[in-house]
C-alpha cells in the first residue's frame, strides 16, 4: 500500500537535496507517493503566498509532509513558513534527536539526546507590536492547556522509546509565571502519571554550560519554545552541526518532518549541498509511519536506509561540510550503493 506524503521541497539547495532523498527511498523500493507543493520564496516566485492555501489543505489532507529549508528574512519581509506551519496545523510538539554518527568525528562522543520542544506559544511565537515610535514590545504567552499537552506528550514518548529520563529547561527564577506554569505541569504529569520517568530541572543558562561540558549526563530535554530552538541548535553543535540532525513536527494527528539548516543560498547550484539531514528527518517519518500503521516492512526500510548513510560515513564518503570531498550526487550514490 503506497503511502502518501506531501513534500515541500523549499527553497535554495532545497530542491536538490530533496531530490536526493526521493532518489535513495525509490532505491529502497520505499512505497512512497509523494505529493509536491511550494512554500516559502518558492511559492512567491509562482505568484503565491508565502504558505500557499493549497499546500496547508494538502497536509490537512494527507497528515504527512517532508520539507526541506524554507528562507525567512531577518528583521523584515514575511513571517517565517515553520511558524506559520505549526500554528495552521497545530503541531505543538517538536522533536530534534541528536545523536553521535560513525564517521563524523567531533570532541564529543557517545551523544544521544532527544530536544523535546513545545511548538506554539512563548516568546518564539512573534507575538510583538510597537508601543510608541522608537519602543517594541514581545509578549510571552503561556497557557496551563499548552503547558500540560507537551509534557504528557514528552513523557508519553519517553516511555514509548523507553528513555529514562527528562531534564526540564526553564528561567523560572526570574519568569515565575510563564516558566513557573511550564515546570509545575511537567512536575505534576510526572508525579501523577509517569514516575517510572526520572525527572528533574535545571535553569537554562546552567544547563547550557553543563551540556558543553559533559553532554552524555542528559536524555531527554523538554523546553519552552524559545529555549528549545536555541538548544536545540547548540545541541547539534555537539555531533558536527544542523546538516546531521533531522526534526520532526507533532500534533494530535498530523506530523511535518523537516531539514533544520538553512536554505544556502550562497551555494545553490554548486553541487554540493549535503542531503544528510533532509534523508535522516525522512528516515524518521518512515519510522513514524511504520509505528503508527504496524508496518514492519517499512521500519526495516527505515532501519536499512540509516545504515547505509552510517556506513557511507564511516567508509568516508562524505560531503565537504562533513570534511569530505564528495557532491551532493555522489553522495546520493553513495548511499544507495550501500543499500
Amino acid at each position: 500500500m503506497s503511502h502518501h506524503v506531501v513534500l515541500i521541497p523549499g527553497d535554495g539547495i532545497g530542491p536538490s537535496i530533496a531530490d536526493s532523498v526521493r532518489k535513495i527511498f525509490a532505491a529502497a523500493q520505499v512505497d512512497i507517493e509523494w505529493h509536491e507543493h511550494v512554500a516559502g520564496v518558492a511559492a512567491l516566485t509562482k505568484g503565491r503566498d508565502v504558505m500557499p492555501e493549497e499546500t496547508l489543505e494538502a497536509i490537512e489532507h494527507h497528515k504527512l509532509a517532508l520539507k526541506g529549508p524554507c528562507s525567512t528574512p531577518v528583521g523584515e519581509g514575511f513571517r517565517s513558513v515553520n511558524v506559520a506551519l505549526r500554528k495552521r496545523l497545530n503541531l505543538y510538539a517538536a522533536v530534534r534527536p541528536v545523536r553521535s554518527i560513525p564517521g563524523v568525528t567531533t570532541r564529543y562522543q557517545d551523544v544521544d539526546i532527544i530536544i523535546i520542544r513545545e511548538n506554539t506559544e512563548g516568546l518564539y511565537s512573534g507575538v510583538e507590536n510597537e508601543v510608541i515610535p522608537g519602543v517594541v514590545m514581545s509578549m510571552k504567552v503561556a497557557t496551563e492547556e499548552a503547558c500540560k499537552r507537551i509534557a504528557h506528550w514528552a513523557f508519553r514518548f519517553a516511555t514509548q522509546r523507553r528513555r529514562k529520563k527528562i531534564t526540564a529547561m526553564h528561567k523560572a527564577n526570574i519568569m515565575k509565571l510563564t516558566d513557573g506554569l511550564f515546570i509545575r505541569c511537567a512536575r505534576t504529569v510526572h508525579k501523577t502519571e509517569y514516575p517510572n520517568i526520572e525527572y528533574d530541572e535545571m535553569i537554562i543558562d546552567a544547563g547550557c554550560m553543563k551540556i558543553v561540558q559533559d553532554p552524555t549526563r542528559f536524555d531527554i530535554l523538554l523546553l519552552e519554545n524559545l529555549y528549545g530552538d536555541v538548544m536545540s541548535d547548540l545541541c547539534a553543535g555537539l555531533v558536527g552541526g544542523l546538516g546531521v540532525v533531522p526534526g520532526a513536527n507533532f500534533g494530535a494527528d498530523t506530523a511535518v518532518f523537516e531539514a533544520v539548516h538553512g536554505s544556502a543560498p550562497d551555494i545553490v547550484g554548486k553541487g554540493i549541498a549535503n542531503p544528510l539531514a533532509l534523508l535522516m528527518s525522512g528516515v524518521m517519518m518512515l519510522e513514524h509511519i511504520g509505528v503508527q500503521k504496524d508496518d514492519a516492512k517499512l521500519l526495516g526500510q527505515a532501519a536499512r536506509i540509516r545504515a547505509a548513510y552510517e556506513l557511507s560515513l564511516a567508509d568516508g564518503k562524505k560531503t565537504r561540510d562533513l570534511g569530505g570531498d564528495l557532491g551532493t550526487d555522489a553522495f546520493t550514490d553513495a548511499v544507495i550503493e550501500r543499500l
